[in-house]
């Protein structure tokens, strides 16, 4: 048989109500020759029938509940693909959108990453706000990504697909990313190719309470951000060391990571003003006009008396 040119790894936890809707948006796309894998990762809901009615149009995995990373991993592995597209089971895809990347990879041979936008939308799939990312990055970002402690504005796991021969370069993601498996593909693969990144939202990010989006932040939120950041940094400075790559990323140089700490212990005017500074000359974000607004806003929103201190205070 012909090998796929595009092998499309959906990976499912407890989505029974939203992976039919992904897989759809797969089986309806324009492109020849692909093939699609799911796994489900020890699902506890109705996913097993709603996986199991699709027959040979899908190859459906169960696997005892491991984790995101854990759950790509045994996707790829059971794929053949040249093309990897990663899809989440609770967001879906545009018309149009496989032979979009598949040409993208053909016109530009030395890309390991292609990415487009994603249309955020409610729970019943209404849209919400702009496509995310606003700012598009292509080309060689790992002069970028060193000076920004690997921080850009990233694409979610459903608007990424890499290539096979980078994948076998890079190996499989490292199980420690249960969730938010995207930071590793997003954080390794620009230092392996150049990355290209397409403009039109080509599929649809639903937002809800499981996913790593959130309309408020408190401090377990917080929290969460600030250790999975650390985590990202250390887990890509052993990559590059294991590979004999000069780069290394400092967490110094991760702006949100410094501001996120300061929501939590507080800030004085003059720290504010620090980190205001040091936000207008951050890499991370490429365009001007939004890394001088980001910057002025996330200082200005900063208080003197920090989250972690205002819950020390409601505990008296």
């Amino acid at each position: 048989m012909e090998r796929p040119a595009v092998s499309v790894l959906i990976n499912n936890y407890n989505y029974a109500r939203f992976v039919g809707r992904a897989i759809e948006s797969v089986l309806s796309q324009d492109a020849g020759n692909v093939e699609i894998i799911v796994v489900d990762d020890g699902s506890t809901d109705q996913s097993r029938s709603v996986l199991e009615a699709y027959d040979s149009r899908v190859k459906v995995i169960f696997q005892e509940n491991a984790g995101q990373a854990a759950a790509i991993n045994t996707a790829v592995a059971s794929s053949t693909g040249e093309i990897l597209c990663f899809l989440d089971a609770d967001d879906w895809w545009a018309p149009g959108k496989l032979s979009a990347i598949a040409a993208a990879f053909r016109a530009n041979p030395q890309a390991s990453l292609v990415y487009h936008r994603l249309q955020p939308t409610l729970v019943d799939g209404t849209p919400t706000s702009k496509p995310i990312p606003r700012t598009l990055c292509s080309g060689a970002l790992s002069p970028l990504l060193t000076r920004s402690a690997g921080w850009w504005p990233f694409p979610m796991t459903s608007a990424v697909a890499v290539r096979r021969s980078a994948w076998n370069f890079a190996g499989n993601i490292p199980e420690q990313f249960r969730i938010s498996a995207d930071a590793w593909l997003v954080g390794i693969y620009p230092f392996l190719g150049d990355v290209v990144a397409m403009p039109d939202p080509l599929g649809f990010y639903r937002i809800h309470n499981n996913n790593w989006y959130r309309s408020t932040e408190d401090a377990a939120t917080l929290r969460r951000r600030m250790t999975h950041w650390q985590h990202t940094v250390e887990a890509t400075n052993l990559f590059l060391s294991a590979h004999e790559m000069s780069a290394r990323l400092h967490l110094t140089d991760h702006h949100p990571y410094r501001i996120a700490s300061a929501k939590l212990k507080g800030a004085d005017v003059r720290t504010r003003f620090k980190l205001a500074v040091e936000g207008l000359f951050f890499a991370g974000e490429p365009n001007l006009l939004r890394r001088t607004r980001d910057s002025l806003r996330s200082a200005r929103g900063l208080s003197r008396f920090g989250l972690d201190v205002g819950l020390s205070e409601a505990a008296k």
